[in-house]
């Protein structure tokens, strides 16, 4: 597998803890989307740390096409 599965063509918005980190699921199997559930096992995908700095809402990438991943820089409008 060397193209990543579109879990969905919009971002996930979700509330990011500062200090804490987040493993985003680069292969578009994960059940936890958009986290890392470990689906990846079998591809040669592997999940992107995203370490947040600040308390905030954040947009990860959905569509698993990004150029800034892990979070969603519009790609998702040209799929």
């Amino acid at each position: 597998m060397s193209t990543p599965v579109i879990a969905q063509k919009t971002p996930y918005g979700i509330d990011v803890e500062a200090g804490k980190s987040y493993f985003w699921c680069a292969c578009g199997k994960s059940a936890k989307q958009p986290f890392c559930d470990g689906s990846h096992a079998d591809t040669t995908f592997k999940p992107v740390k995203y370490a947040a700095t600040e308390s905030r809402k954040v947009f990860f990438c959905g569509c698993k096409h990004s150029n800034k991943q892990p979070l969603c820089d519009g790609s998702h409008n040209t799929l």
